[in-house]
Parts: C-alpha cells; sequence; structure tokens
C-alpha cells in the first residue's frame, strides 16, 4: 500500500498521511471466511438502551483473520488486497499450496503475488512468521503472541510496530511503541 502525504498549504494538511486505496479489491470477501455479527446498538435483551450514543453505522461482515500462522512449511501467495471496516489495517487474501486460503492481517510493503512463509529458520523477510528466537535483535515485528500458540494479540493495528531488543534465557525481551519492554517466550 502506498501511504500519500500532502503539501502543508493549511494547518489541517501539515501531518496528513492517508493510504491510497487504488491497489484495493472492489469485489466481495469470501463467504467462507465471512461471518455476520448482530449490532447491538446498546440495547440489552428488552430493547432498552444500556450504553448510551452506540449504534447506527453501516451493516458490517466480520472477516476471519488468521492470528495463528500454524500451517508451517508450506508456501502461500498473497491473492488480493481488501478493506476490513472492523479494523484499522487492511487484510490480505494468501493462498496456500494445498489450495487453503485465509485472510491475515498486511505488513506495509507486501504485494500482489509475493510469497509468505510461516515455520522455524525461515528467511527475515516482509510477510514470513517465525518464533521470536529466530529474528535478530533489533528488528521491527507485529502481530505478535503472548504465549506460544496463543494467536497475536500485540501491534495489530495499522502502523504499530514492536522491536526485539534481545533475549534473556529462554524469553524474548521486546519494546512496545508505548517504551514498555516485556519478556515474551
Amino acid at each position: 500500500m502506498t501511504l500519500k502525504t500532502f503539501k502543508p498549504y493549511t494547518k489541517s494538511t501539515r501531518g496528513t498521511v492517508i493510504i491510497e486505496k487504488k491497489d484495493l479489491w472492489k469485489g466481495k470477501p469470501i463467504k467462507s471466511l465471512t461471518f455476520g455479527k448482530k449490532s447491538v446498538s446498546g440495547r440489552n435483551n428488552l430493547g432498552r438502551i444500556t450504553s448510551r450514543r452506540r449504534g447506527s453505522g453501516h451493516k458490517q461482515k466480520f472477516r476471519k483473520i488468521d492470528f495463528f500462522r500454524n500451517k508451517h512449511n508450506i508456501e502461500a501467495v498473497v491473492e488480493r488486497i481488501e478493506y476490513d471496516p472492523n479494523r484499522t489495517s487492511h487484510i490480505m487474501l494468501v493462498k496456500y499450496e494445498d489450495g487453503e486460503k485465509a485472510y491475515m492481517l498486511l505488513p506495509q510493503k507486501i504485494k500482489i503475488g509475493d510469497k509468505i512463509i510461516s515455520g522455524n529458520k525461515k528467511e527475515i523477510k516482509i510477510g514470513n512468521c517465525m518464533p521470536l528466537s529466530d529474528i535478530p535483535d533489533g528488528t521491527a515485528i507485529h502481530n505478535v503472541e503472548m504465549k506460544p500458540g496463543g494467536g497475536a494479540k500485540i501491534a495489530r493495528s495499522a502502523g504499530s510496530s514492536v522491536q526485539i531488543t534481545g533475549s534473556d534465557g529462554g524469553y524474548s525481551i521486546i519494546k512496545l511503541a508505548s517504551g514498555e519492554i516485556r519478556k515474551i517466550i
């Protein structure tokens, strides 16, 4: 995805950066990878307002995002890049060599046709997924698991990342965007 910056003609355009949407898929999402969710709009089971100023907005389909990345050593190709109304980042549709398709969060410099893979001791490349112990210190990463096999919990929103600062025994030390230092298995 390309980022578009503006010349500071006015105060509001000084720091403005937007994502160009020309590369996004214009069709519908894959039906088997989406599900509906009823909008409760701040109402309880009796229909009474329990949370004010909630509701309205357009009807949205939720996409099933693969936060586990547990198909190891099977290469996948990025088929298309899609807009997701439920999160700040875009998502990519990948197709594995065995024919299975999945949605994943889109890293910044991934393009259609790029190949990604998950597993131990893989190449350090944008889109690849591997244990923290296999990633060198100083690398910026996103979509990080708190516990192995627990699914990604850290740095999932658009533009967010954490940095690996070192290792201590069986733990990896990461620095969050807030400046907090955490030890993760």
